[in-house]
């Protein structure tokens, strides 16, 4: 199941919503927030797996509303106005939709949060069997094309997501994989390596700073000087792992 919370001062906008998702048997709507004052105390508490959100909302929109959060969970925004998208996906939303909501791109938006789902869940079943993981001390074997390399982890300080291809950094050469990022962070250990966001994993031991970002976020600079943006999402994730 998939608990979901609505956020959105209009009371008729949240029962549309409701009776839209009510063919959806997987989502339950554990409740749901007129005011974002609210819905944040009731997050303090309480951790479901998505938010549907309105962006503008009396008191706090919805970008302050998730900047008050400690701990932010799927974000799918649910609003009248197109003009703030670009600023939702900047704070990792899963998915835009514009009022009044089409069933269509409502299962669409809902299939994105099961694969997220999905995905986080058979990531933590992985790491927890120890078996076929590695760390920094393994080896990889990589081709790409003719070329072929024999690398230890440790000294590979970034996999980027191009398309159905990721690009494996280490000393000069990034050589293109044809693997999934998801599947890539299911094998390697999270002592050693981080997904930053949804198009980058970083060798933590090739990270030289980290600096505060937009919107709650991080922004890291690896060894090499390259800076990758971590969302406010996965920089709580990284903040309680790393933190004594």
């Amino acid at each position: 199941m998939i608990n979901a919370v609505i956020i959105d001062d209009e009371r008729l906008a949240r029962q549309e919503l409701k009776r839209l998702l009510e063919v959806h048997s997987d989502v339950d709507i554990v409740s749901e927030f007129g005011d974002a004052d609210e819905a944040i105390a009731y997050l303090k508490d309480n951790q479901p797996d998505l938010i549907f959100l309105d962006i503008q909302m009396p008191g706090k929109d919805g970008f302050q509303f998730l900047e008050a959060l400690e701990r932010v969970p799927n974000v799918i925004f649910v609003t009248a106005y197109d003009e703030y998208a670009l600023k939702a996906f900047e704070v990792s939303a899963m998915d835009y939709l514009l009022k009044p909501v089409e069933e269509n791109r409502l299962q669409e938006a809902l299939n994105k949060v099961r694969e997220e789902i999905s995905n986080e869940k058979e990531t933590e079943k992985q790491k927890d069997d120890p078996k076929g993981v590695l760390d920094g001390n393994d080896q990889i074997f990589i081709k790409d094309g003719d070329k072929c390399w024999f690398v230890e982890l440790k000294n590979v300080r970034l996999f980027e997501s191009e398309g159905n291809y990721v690009r494996v950094y280490f000393d000069k050469s990034k050589p293109l994989i044809l693997k999934s990022l998801n599947n890539l962070e299911r094998r390697l250990s999270d002592k050693d390596f981080f997904r930053a966001n949804r198009k980058h994993i970083i060798n933590l031991k090739q990270v030289a700073k980290i600096e505060s970002w937009f919107n709650g976020g991080l922004l890291v600079t690896l060894k090499d000087e390259k800076a990758i943006e971590i969302s406010r999402r996965q920089a709580v994730k990284l903040k309680d792992r790393m933190i004594l």
